[in-house]
């Protein structure tokens, strides 16, 4: 597999607002709010391409479909994305995991903002996903 870099991480928030209240009021992290209002993040952060606030509930969307997380796993606290070089490196990599032992929350699908990704679960309970995204690598 060849990471490229790390692209996102984002805290995984029950309450979206009262940690916004952290990274952005207190902190001074410059977080724009998404269309929804709850999906709070920067492209604007040096070190890292993308950091957010992803509720839970949004979390448990993309991962299995449902706003809730499933009670028979340990519910996440941070999500963190590599990057790839293309949608096909995304691909493979879903296959050396697999091959490894380690299960897909989700198969490798394509989001409407144009990102590639494939997510699971680590043992610590952090999600994380090998993604491409094409706005990362211009």
């Amino acid at each position: 597999m060849n990471i490229e870099f790390l692209s996102t991480i984002a805290v995984v928030a029950a309450d979206p607002p009262a940690s916004r209240r952290l990274y952005a009021d207190t902190l001074g992290l410059p977080l724009d709010g998404g269309a929804d209002g709850d999906y709070f993040h920067t492209d604007q952060l040096p070190g890292v391409k993308h950091f957010g606030v992803w509720p839970l509930e949004q979390a448990a969307q993309a991962c299995f479909g449902s706003p809730t997380w499933p009670p028979d796993r340990p519910v996440p606290q941070i999500s963190v994305e590599f990057d790839v070089p293309d949608a096909d490196a995304v691909r493979a990599a879903a296959d050396e995991l697999a091959a490894a032992g380690f299960e897909i929350l989700h198969p490798v699908r394509d989001e409407p903002w144009g990102q590639t990704v494939v997510r699971l679960q680590s043992l610590e309970g952090s999600i994380v996903g090998i993604s491409y995204i094409p706005s990362l690598h211009e």
